[in-house]
């Protein structure tokens, strides 16, 4: 047990921005108020310091992809692989979540890799601690445009074109309904139970609406996905999401649970990747559409997802909303908000401890890092 004394705490929350102290029982925010006694336990002075939540990355590849470990997030052998699971291709020892710690990134939503229209489950996963997934599932990745197109048209098969992206998609989404109709069918008359078929039950939530289909997208794509969500009646996020703000009118749709924005450290290249606009962060935020940004870990450089609040806040966005998309709003985008994103009572004690204000101060230092209750940072 511990007290955090004296802060100006971020908290995200309904209490907004408070001078106030937070104490810590059993990894979890048991009361935040003034005055906290902490007899019994440590006293950790945050007079002069920012306390915001420990930082949320909506979509990252770090343990799977990259320098430092295998390759076992993208299985770049069939277009369609419904049925994998990104928590069997995580190496926990991954040296990129103690990097990310230092960059006040305590939980990230960790997908398989874009190589395939649809490409399995998805996870949150703490950079730290023993308990260390948060949610499994969160949602069913999938990618359009260039990833698979680059991936499967140099062996001659598809997806070698946009149309053959759509039907593929299209075609998994009708055959997880068709099957979940024989299920329904068969409670009445057990002979009509279809064979058991892991990659369309993995759809099942998706088509119930308890995950989205989370997809990689562009400026070309964007309009497709919201298309055969619609269709569906299911939820999507939009990630990636260059050349969003062409699109402001569009994304008010109430089948875009999130746009998850970047990295905005990406090369333009010609066709979908022609356009990076930071801009659209503030745009679709004022226009009430859910938006986090993103690392795309480990691919961009590791203290990504600061860049990314500066570039908003620098477009106009205010610099407590900019805090909003690595924290409460990222939190909601991939359903964990119940557990991590803000400071209040109850949830996780995943906490940050700021020399300034990360959105806009450039000199902020990350001071402390806190995972459920545990201190695994400091400066």
């Amino acid at each position: 047990m511990y007290v955090i004394k004296n802060g100006t705490l971020y908290t995200m929350g309904r209490q907004g921005v408070i001078q106030a102290d937070i104490l810590v029982e059993n990894g979890k925010i048991k009361k935040i108020g003034k005055d906290l006694s902490h007899e019994g336990g440590e006293m950790i002075d945050a007079s002069g310091k920012c306390v915001t939540p420990g930082f949320v990355d909506a979509h990252s590849h770090i343990g799977g992809i990259g320098p430092g470990t295998e390759e076992d997030l993208n299985e770049i052998t069939n277009p369609l692989t419904p049925e994998l699971d990104a928590y069997y291709g995580i190496n926990p020892d991954d040296k990129n979540f103690e990097i990310a710690l230092k960059q006040g990134i305590t939980t990230s939503c960790l997908a398989p890799g874009s190589a395939n229209v649809v490409c399995g489950w998805v996870m949150a996963y703490k950079s730290a601690g023993k308990d260390r997934v948060v949610k499994r599932p969160v949602a069913m990745k999938g990618a359009m445009g260039i990833n698979p197109k680059g991936c499967y048209s140099k062996t001659n098969q598809a997806p070698m074109t946009r149309m053959a992206i759509a039907n593929i998609m299209r075609t998994y989404l009708k055959n997880v309904k068709d099957y979940m109709k024989k299920k329904e069918e068969a409670a009445a008359d057990p002979a009509k139970m279809p064979p058991f078929d892991l990659g369309l039950e993995h759809g099942i939530p998706v088509l119930e609406k308890k995950i989205p289909l989370k997809v990689h997208s562009y400026m070309h794509d964007m309009m497709t996905v919201l298309e055969i969500a619609k269709e569906f009646d299911i939820y999507i996020t939009l990630d990636h999401a260059q050349g969003a703000s062409d699109f402001y009118k569009e994304l008010q749709d109430p089948h875009v649970q999130g746009v998850i924005f970047g990295p905005t450290a990406e090369c333009l290249f010609p066709g979908e990747g022609g356009k990076l606009d930071p801009e659209c962060c503030k745009g679709l935020d004022d226009r009430g559409v859910p938006i986090a940004v993103m690392t795309d870990g480990p691919v961009t450089v590791v203290n990504m997802l600061l860049f990314e609040m500066g570039e908003a806040v620098r477009n106009g966005m205010d610099p407590v909303r900019a805090l909003a998309m690595v924290t409460s709003t990222a939190a909601k985008i991939i359903g964990v908000e119940d557990r991590v994103g803000s400071l209040e009572e109850g949830k996780d004690a995943d906490i940050l401890i700021w020399s300034d204000l990360p959105s806009c101060a450039t000199d902020a230092v990350l001071e402390q890092v806190f995972v459920d209750g545990e201190c695994v940072y400091k400066s």
